[in-house]
């Protein structure tokens, strides 16, 4: 009897234990109110995002609708931020560039240098995709220099992190890994799972030819992934993998992680992957010596790639991008017209006070006259 109860005690302390994040944020959901519950959807988006993006998105538009009606201003650049996290999974690299600009403009409004700091380094994030390495540069510096700032530590991290991937993607693979190194090195000073910079490395000495080391990093890191059952990761990771193993000539492997990153990237709508999988699955029949299979492959890449990467979705980030330069140019002249219309008030002022005093003395001056006149009379 006593072995039952017990056994029972465990049971009920484990579930207690083992109780995730998402469902402490689902039961406080059931309570909460105003904008407190809109913080809540935002925070179950990001709980759900590399596991369930379906649902995830779901609580997000529920965030955006009620701080809309509730004129939470905050709320809504979060939710913003969120949906353009959402569509660049998916791929469409143009309206994730809109949300997330829409989402910097609420926040500089807002003077909120965190959510001004987030929504730059996703812009940064988007640029990089579209090998505008320029404009990337500059957004990724400009959210680290707001993150280190701020101290936020995990922020920091993620943002060594982009610019290692900026620098690695300019060839700069000594200064990429010195960001990587620091990232990791400071997420293990925290006791945080951060994978992304160990999966980096691995890119870096998968870039260098250095097929072993990759797959070690790579390895370590996929682990680690499955432990905070970040799908997203996996899938990052699993797709790497495909790749190194094409790229030694290790045929079979490959297919295996090219077809199971596949299977995983629609599962999670993380279309932004597809033609880098499709040109490695292409690349893998051609080694096979499976000539059909791998020219239809490449069909399927070259759609996958123009619906990413294309001219039109380029059109539409050169428009936003205009927009933006446009908003922040009549930002400017805003700040310069207040700074002209005191200016002008200050001349005023001053004229006033000049006139005054030349009034002033004219007066005396009459004074004096008329008094003198009359002395002499």
């Amino acid at each position: 009897m006593r072995m039952r109860l017990l056994i029972v005690f465990l049971v009920f302390i484990s579930a207690i234990g083992f109780s995730s994040p998402a469902d402490s944020l689902e039961n406080a959901l059931k309570t909460a109110k105003g904008d407190l519950k809109v913080k809540t959807l935002n925070e179950l988006f990001r709980a759900y995002i590399n596991s369930d993006p379906v649902k995830a998105i779901g609580y997000t538009r529920e965030a955006l609708t009620l701080a809309t009606e509730i004129e939470d201003r905050k709320g809504m650049a979060a939710s913003y931020n969120n949906l353009g996290v959402a569509y660049k999974n998916q791929g469409a690299l143009d309206k994730a560039l809109e949300y997330y600009l829409t989402s910097l403009r609420i926040y500089d409004q807002l003077n909120n240098k965190e959510g001004i700091a987030t929504s730059k380094n996703n812009i940064g994030n988007i640029y990089s995709f579209k090998k505008d390495y320029g404009q990337a540069m500059k957004y990724f510096e400009e959210s680290h220099k707001l993150f280190t700032e701020s101290g936020d530590q995990d922020k920091i991290i993620g943002s060594m992190n982009n610019l290692g991937n900026l620098h690695s993607e300019l060839q700069l693979y000594e200064q990429a890994m010195k960001y990587y190194s620091q990232a990791w090195q400071l997420s293990e000073k925290r006791g945080s799972v951060f994978v992304d910079p160990l999966s980096n490395m691995g890119n870096l000495f998968l870039k260098q030819g250095n097929y072993q080391r990759a797959v070690e990093y790579y390895q370590r890191a996929l682990e680690l992934a499955k432990k905070t059952n970040d799908r997203f990761m996996i899938l990052n990771i699993t797709a790497s993998l495909g790749e190194v193993y094409v790229r030694a000539g290790q045929t079979k492997p490959a297919e295996e992680y090219l077809n199971e990153a596949m299977k995983m990237s629609q599962e999670l709508q993380a279309y932004i992957f597809e033609p880098q999988l499709l040109k490695g699955l292409a690349s893998n029949y051609y080694k096979q010596g499976k000539n059909k299979e791998a020219y239809e492959t490449l069909l399927l890449y070259d759609k996958a790639k123009e619906r990413v990467y294309g001219e039109e979705s380029s059109r539409k980030i050169a428009q936003m991008e205009m927009a933006l330069d446009l908003s922040e140019k009549e930002k400017e002249f805003e700040t310069l017209k207040k700074e002209d219309e005191i200016k002008t008030l200050e001349l005023q002022k001053t004229r006033m006070i000049i006139t005054s005093v030349v009034l002033g003395i004219v007066v005396l001056i009459a004074i004096f006259n008329l008094a003198f006149g009359r002395r002499k009379t």
